[in-house]
C-alpha cells in the first residue's frame, strides 16, 4: 500500500509527531511505500536544525533526518507555515533577507501542491494532529 503522511503537530508539544515516525518505520518495516511525509501547520517545527533537546530525551528532528535518509523519504515542509514560524532552507533565507538558514537535513521547503500531489498518488492520506 501507498502512504501519504500529514504531521499537523510540533515535535515536543503533541504526540502526533512521535506517533507518524512509529507508524512510517512499522509502514516499512511490513513493505509498504510512504509516497511522502508533508509537515503542515506546527508539525514544520520538526524540520529545524536548531532543535536541542536534553540528552536524556529523545531527539526528534535528528531521527526524521536519519529516517529520511535510511529510507530516502520526501520529507516536504509546507513554504507558508514554515515562514510564520522561522523556519527556512537557503533559499528562502535569502528571498527574505535572513542571515541563516535552520532546516534539518532530509527536509525540503515546497507548497500545498506537494500535499496533493501525494495524495493522488497514494492509496490512503494518514493525518496525525489536529
Amino acid at each position: 500500500m501507498k502512504f501519504a503522511v500529514q504531521i499537523n503537530e510540533g515535535p515536543y508539544t503533541h504526540q502526533a509527531s512521535d506517533s507518524a515516525y512509529n507508524f512510517i518505520v512499522a509502514a516499512l518495516e511490513k513493505g509498504h511505500e510512504i509516497i511522502r511525509v508533508f509537515f503542515y501547520h506546527d508539525g514544520v517545527n520538526n524540520a529545524t536544525r536548531f532543535t536541542t533537546p536534553p540528552q536524556d530525551d529523545r531527539n526528534i528532528v535528528t531521527r526524521w533526518s536519519e529516517l529520511a535518509e535510511k529510507h530516502n523519504l520526501d520529507m516536504v515542509v509546507c513554504v507558508a507555515a514554515a515562514q510564520r514560524r522561522g523556519i527556512a532552507d537557503e533559499g528562502e533565507a535569502k528571498r527574505n533577507g535572513l542571515d541563516a538558514d535552520n532546516i534539518a537535513p532530509g527536509f525540503r521547503i515546497s507548497g500545498l501542491g506537494q500535499l496533493v500531489e501525494a495524495g493522488i498518488q497514494s492509496d490512503r492520506v494518514v493525518v496525525f494532529g489536529d
